[in-house]
């Protein structure tokens, strides 16, 4: 009963951190697209005299500190699952670990947080700031998914030309997200007009961030293809496909109608979601093991080809 109590407390808090960190991407996207930067001019503290925002702030300050509030609430999660893993840290390092990275993020953010407001809003402290976030998002689905599956295994479940296309991928992935962040930087919703840009145009920075993102997207139905033809399990690279189809719908949208602040709002949630897709096709691509200690997995059998249970996936 006491195992069964700890497991369930650990799969919440690690599904709930990974959910959490996706919305501090978009509220922290929502203080970008709207101007809100400076709407706590001072740091930690929101006014000189004040640590929440004031009526004076107005609605820059409403959301900006929402954004800070949000970040807090993150915090308190990552140590209650850190704490929670503590216990077992001989027997699972691998929770231990990305728990502790977990912990040790926040103050690496917060001090980015703080130089991103003290720098006047600079964009490339700003892009490592978002940065830092999409990494943690990486963190915290290894963290789910050893929570649900076990340890890591040294079983490739699928073929070795799969396993390197999935490889491939998520190296475009990764220049999809940095170019994604160079191209806001220079565009109108790097801040209000009064934030500095980071001096490329604008135009240009999107039609290359365009060119990994397509690239993605072919490798990506490779890898459907493949899973089909050889009937594998497919529930990820299916997952992984439909979050580009949304990604480059509303990327296409919002280019030709004048970039609405909730399009590309959403944009930026996606690509949060879009890393997330991809770890777990990484993770899937090797096989699971049943750790022998206490943990979530020891009720369940060895599952060589992963899929979560329904009620969480």
């Amino acid at each position: 009963m006491l195992r069964r109590f700890w497991s369930a407390r650990v799969r919440v808090l690690a599904v709930a951190s990974l959910v959490a960190e996706i919305v501090l991407v978009g509220t922290g996207g929502a203080v970008r697209l709207t101007g809100s930067g400076l709407g706590c001019p001072t740091w930690p503290y929101c006014t000189a005299d004040s640590l929440v925002t004031t009526p004076a702030m107005g609605i820059h300050g409403v959301v900006e500190f929402v954004n800070r509030l949000l970040a807090v609430v993150i915090s308190l999660i990552a140590i209650a699952v850190f704490l929670a893993v503590l216990r077992i840290r001989k027997e699972r390092r691998d929770l231990f670990v990305l728990t502790l990275l977990q912990g040790l993020s926040i103050p690496a953010q917060a001090i980015l947080g703080g130089i991103t407001v003290l720098t006047g809003l600079n964009p490339y402290v700003v892009g490592a700031h978002f940065l830092v976030s999409v990494l943690l998002v990486v963190d915290v689905t290894i963290l789910v998914w050893r929570v649900y599956f076990g340890p890591r295994g040294a079983r490739r479940v699928v073929p070795l030309w799969m396993f390197i296309v999935g490889q491939v991928t998520s190296l475009f992935v990764a220049v999809t997200v940095v170019f994604g962040i160079l191209t806001t930087g220079s565009g109108p919703h790097a801040g209000d007009p009064g934030t500095p840009r980071n001096g490329l145009n604008s135009s240009v920075a999107q039609d290359i961030h365009s060119v990994p993102a397509y690239i993605v997207f072919a490798l990506t139905l490779v890898l459907v293809v493949g899973a089909l033809v050889l009937r594998l399990p497919r529930r990820w690279v299916v997952l992984l496909l439909l979050v580009e189809i949304a990604q480059i719908a509303v990327g296409i949208t919002q280019a030709n109608t004048g970039l609405p602040v909730t399009l590309v709002g959403i944009h930026l949630v996606l690509a949060a979601a879009l890393v997330a897709a991809m770890t777990a096709v990484l993770l899937s691509a090797r096989a699971s093991h049943s750790p022998e200690s206490p943990s979530p997995e020891t009720s369940s059998p060895q599952r060589s080809s992963p899929e979560l249970p329904t009620s969480v996936a």
